[in-house]
């Protein structure tokens, strides 16, 4: 029997948001952090066995040419949730505990996919690592998801004390938490409870976005899964051979999820797209492979990351998708798939037409933009984008732009800045136009006025 297009299943999806609930699709997003492109086995060889993330895109959809928003987490994780370039939501830099290093101000006022989804008629959850907000009015429960439990801050000192510069950021909703055992782990075994709970809701389709810490440093494997990796590769480099056990254990993490899945029935109508919020970092030994650079650079090593789908009975097991685009392009992909309306001023595209067999031919531009401190940054911006083959990007705010064709040099080795002075300034001009138009948004919390 063939499939229905997806297109066609999308107009049956949105004949009605709640008479026809048990026809839309839950949603399962998992997003990793820091996962190198190299480091999950499905792309090529490699000396990380990620054999349950690539069992996603054996029974789903591969998609080879995806590119995080930003090459750190806040940023993209606001463009993640909003279907916006992240300096238009106000997070063009990493949000962090100190607000002298902080550099960025999630926009209250910009709907979350959590929020449209909400109001479609969804139950929504978020498991892990949110990053966009430590207090009122940017936690989690007040940016749309009727569930949270997991970790405010950006990252854990430790994953087995849950820290973050002495801070407990552990939350269920808004209580404070302090769960043993290893984070990952933990988010795993609170997805799982959340599924379960969910399978017995038939009424109500549920968005759960499962947000792991790991695989960002401290890359800290639990002892049992360091020792395998030690043995299956005894010369292995000790910083290499940490990463691999670190990534492997959050592998097993997905595939106790994706068991839940099953065992409750649920992954007949769910479905679930596995993706990560930059590329990974080369100081720690993570794997961005073919490209080059990594974590923090406009390189494709920064950008490129692990993406696929799958959904039985609507994506075709072990197909194949080259499209160029964005992480954020989710937001509107779920909102069509849920038989909502997605806004018209979005910046993010539906894939929903790639999940069929079509083909996107509408050309847009891909954005990039980081702020950050420090000597290296002095809270300046770094931008990039991509127009067809060319790219035109900087890595630090002092520094010459640099011009690459990526068809020709997909591993960026070749700066023609100096040689492609018409399509140098044809991009320069366009990206300054994004630049004006991410610097009309605030990107600090508004002062608090003084009691008169």
């Amino acid at each position: 029997m063939r499939h229905l297009p997806i297109f066609f299943c999308s107009l049956l999806l949105s004949a009605s948001c709640t008479a026809f609930a048990n026809d839309r699709p839950n949603f399962l997003l998992i997003f990793t952090d820091d996962h190198g492109y190299g480091d999950v086995s499905t792309y090529h060889r490699s000396d990380a066995q990620t054999p349950n993330i690539d069992r996603l895109a054996a029974e789903g959809m591969l998609f080879t040419t995806m590119r995080a928003n930003c090459t750190v987490c806040s940023p993209s994780r606001a463009a993640l949730l909003t279907g916006r370039y992240a300096d238009r939501v106000g997070v063009p830099g990493v949000i962090r505990t100190h607000p002298e290093n902080s550099w960025g101000y999630f926009d209250p006022s910009v709907p979350t996919i959590a929020d449209e989804l909400r109001k479609a008629g969804y139950h929504t959850a978020i498991v892990g690592k949110w990053h966009l907000g430590l207090q009122s009015p940017n936690t989690p429960n007040e940016r749309g998801f009727d569930f949270f439990h997991g970790f405010l801050g950006d990252m854990m000192d430790s994953y087995t004390t849950h820290l973050r510069h002495g801070n407990n950021y552990m939350r269920r909703n808004a209580d404070i938490i302090e769960p043993d055992g290893h984070a990952t782990d933990l988010f795993s075994d609170w997805t799982a409870d959340y599924l379960r709970t969910r399978a017995e809701r038939t009424d109500q389709p549920f968005f759960l976005y499962l947000a792991y810490n790991a695989p960002h440093f401290p890359i800290e494997p639990p002892a049992d899964w360091l020792a395998r990796a030690k043995q299956r590769a005894p010369n292995l480099d000790e910083k290499r051979v940490r990463n691999v056990a670190f990534i492997e254990h959050l592998d097993h993490g997905i595939g106790r999820v994706l068991g839940v899945l099953a065992e409750t029935g649920l992954d007949k109508n769910t479905f679930v797209v596995f993706t990560a919020d930059n590329g990974g970092s080369l100081p720690h030994a993570q794997n961005n492979d073919p490209w080059r650079d990594g974590k923090q650079s406009h390189y494709d090593g920064g950008l490129r990351v692990p993406f696929m789908a799958r959904w039985p009975g609507h994506i075709e097991p072990g197909s194949r998708c080259d499209y160029a685009g964005l992480v954020f392009d989710l937001f509107p992909t779920l909102l069509e798939l849920a038989g909502a309306e997605p806004a018209a001023d979005l910046d993010a595209v539906s894939l929903v037409p790639l999940l069929g067999g079509e083909k996107i031919i509408a050309p847009r531009d891909l954005y990039f933009t980081r702020r950050e401190g420090g000597l290296a940054y002095g809270g300046k911006s770094y931008e990039a984008i991509i127009r067809g083959d060319w790219k035109l990007l900087q890595n630090d705010p002092y520094s010459p732009l640099e011009l690459y064709h990526l068809k020709d040099d997909p591993y960026e080795q070749y700066d023609l800045a100096a040689k492609n002075k018409n399509v140098f300034r044809e991009l320069a001009t366009a990206l300054r136009a994004h630049i004006q138009r991410g610097g009309a948004i605030p990107w600090q919390e508004p002062a608090k006025k003084a009691n008169r």
